[in-house]
């Protein structure tokens, strides 16, 4: 993951020492000590959370596809299953054909 986005926040003078000095101890840059811990919070986060990151990331990903079926018959969205499972029937009857 390339990292494009500058973050920085205010630490007290104390917290900061102990964490360079942790990462230099660890052959570290401070900014992948940071990495790293922040990884690991939004991972705990997510176990308790039921992973709604992962969740809010999949729906944004599937509100794309949202709405871009249309249609004549106004009780589509009651037969999508049916509409579905026909469309690919005939998709892979094309496919054999060709």
């Amino acid at each position: 993951m390339a990292k494009t986005d500058v973050y920085s926040w205010r630490l007290d003078r104390e917290r900061k020492m102990t964490l360079e000095s942790a990462a230099r101890r660890e052959g570290m840059t401070l900014a992948k000590v940071l990495d790293h811990l922040t990884g690991d919070w939004l991972e705990e986060v997510g176990k308790r959370n039921g992973d709604d990151v992962e969740q809010a990331r999949l729906h944004a990903v599937a509100a794309k596809y949202a709405g871009v079926f249309s249609g004549s018959d106004r009780f589509a969205s009651e037969n999508v299953s049916e509409v579905v499972r026909q469309y690919i029937i005939d998709r892979n009857a094309r496919k054999r054909v060709s």
